[in-house]
């Protein structure tokens, strides 16, 4: 098939990587990528108030926390844009703070995707934040084609 429009939904993850690497495959240079990064909203509050005993700790633990998030999402719009423009690939990106399902499916249906591609979950026996995507919300809210890529057998 020819994908003209494609939703890749990314975060460096070992599982989120592989699609990228599926989804160059599957593109070409006609195709446009767009990126969504979803912040899950757990990270939203975490501020350490639980553990640290003063406000302006606080802050500062926050203002950390957000500055790693920061520099984690550029490094995977410059690696996943890199790899389009090596392929001269169209490339817009989108960065959403919620539920992962949920930012995918409004992204999803606001604009005119031919192919929705995500990793598969991480295994239970590999370490990692689970940001929990919801395959069945998905599977029953988009209304065009989801690729849903295995997890590699060796982390890339």
């Amino acid at each position: 098939m020819d994908y003209k429009n494609i939703l890749l939904a990314s975060h460096g993850t070992p599982g989120a990587k592989v699609a990228e690497v599926a989804t160059f495959e599957i593109s070409c240079s006609d195709t446009t990528l767009h990126h969504l990064i979803v912040v899950p909203d757990f990270w939203k509050g975490m501020l350490g108030d639980d553990w640290l005993n003063n406000a302006i700790t606080q802050i500062r633990y926050g203002n950390y926390v957000e500055g790693e998030l920061e520099k984690e999402i550029q490094e995977n719009i410059n690696r996943v844009s890199t790899a389009a423009e090596t392929q001269n690939i169209a490339y817009h990106y989108e960065v959403m703070l919620g539920k992962p399902a949920e930012c995918l499916l409004k992204v999803a249906n606001a604009s005119h995707f031919d192919l929705v591609v995500i990793g598969s979950p991480r295994p239970k026996n590999k370490e990692g934040l689970k940001s929990r995507m919801h395959c069945e919300t998905l599977l029953f809210g988009l209304s065009i084609p989801l690729l849903i890529i295995p997890y590699p057998k060796n982390d890339v």
